[in-house]
């Protein structure tokens, strides 16, 4: 028997997805492949574009019970093509999840989009001239849903949080240690005052603090030409007020010290920060934010959550 070659092979290849019909009928919410490996850019307000590895998911509905499967292929090709072509935008997502429904035309009418990434910004240190990288992990998440588009933008943050009751508890034990050694009635004398301050005997009892997490989830509303990655993360660390750091000095290492110092909070006055941050800008149109203390105190995190408490938008349990 002569071998078969070309378009010979082409012809007879099974089509099993399109050719059978499934044992059991039913639509399917979601059908698509996840975790696809890609380089994505990114481009902020200032023109600068960003490249970074990501994994993508890539869905479309399934709305004919009677067929057993979509074309996957068809969908890595428009992902491949489409985030290779382009930085990331409104426009050039909606227009690949067009792409989407337009090669699954008859089976879908709704697709959707995830892209996970690092975003990698360099940063100053707070008083020295070094800067260091800082990556922020993001998610992208665009749907169309029978002509209609919607876009999340999520990002996470490292934070440092000094707990207000465990610096009241220290405060306490400082004055009271400072009344054991300088006796009521005594004079004082400023320079012995100032070196006992200066030591580890005088500031014998410190707050606690943690690294933390912030989560934000925002819907963009239509007047975002860009994905504004790095201004919702600048929003928030200026609302947080104490960003973890990447080159650090001594003096730098100070000034973070003061900055802790001066924004001691709870979980939930974290959260209500960033709550007022968002709320501040109406070109988005709902948030959902978690804040998460990851406690030096317990064993366990302090989590505080809020919404901006659009009707039918996010929930607390989102």
């Amino acid at each position: 028997m002569a071998p078969i070659h070309g378009e010979n092979l082409a012809r007879i290849m099974p089509d099993v997805a399109n050719e059978a019909r499934p044992a059991l009928a039913g639509k399917l919410d979601w059908v698509g492949m996840g975790e696809i490996d890609i380089p994505i850019s990114i481009a902020d307000d200032a023109g600068n574009v960003v490249r970074s590895p990501a994994r993508v998911d890539a869905f479309v509905n399934l709305v004919r019970p009677d067929v057993r499967g979509i074309h996957m292929s068809r969908l890595y090709l428009h992902v491949d093509r489409a985030l290779g072509a382009e930085p990331l935008s409104p426009c050039s997502l909606r227009r690949l999840l067009k792409d989407f429904l337009d090669s699954h035309s008859g089976l879908s009418d709704q697709a959707m989009l995830s892209v996970r990434f690092e975003y990698l910004v360099r940063r100053r240190a707070l008083v020295s001239d070094n800067t260091g990288w800082k990556g922020y992990p993001v998610t992208i998440r665009a749907v169309l849903d029978r002509g209609q588009f919607s876009l999340e933008l999520g990002v996470e943050l490292a934070y440092s949080s000094t707990c207000p009751c465990s610096a009241a508890l220290a405060r306490q034990l400082i004055q009271e240690n400072f009344a054991a050694r300088f006796a009521t009635g005594d004079a004082l004398d400023r320079d012995s005052v100032l070196q006992w301050l200066g030591s580890e005997q005088g500031i014998d009892a410190t707050p606690h603090s943690q690294r933390s997490r912030a989560q934000v989830r925002a819907r963009l509303a239509p007047s975002f030409q860009n994905l504004p990655v790095l201004e919702i993360v600048d929003r928030i660390e200026d609302a947080l007020q104490t960003p973890v750091q990447t080159a650090v000095k001594r003096e730098d290492e100070q000034a973070f010290a003061r900055l802790n110092g001066r924004n001691l909070m709870f979980c939930e006055d974290a959260a209500r920060r960033m709550q007022a941050a968002l709320d501040a800008d109406e070109r988005i149109s709902d948030f959902w934010v978690r804040a998460s203390h990851f406690e030096s105190l317990h064993p366990h995190d302090a989590v505080a959550v809020a919404t901006k408490g659009v009707p039918g938008g996010y929930g607390p349990l989102d």
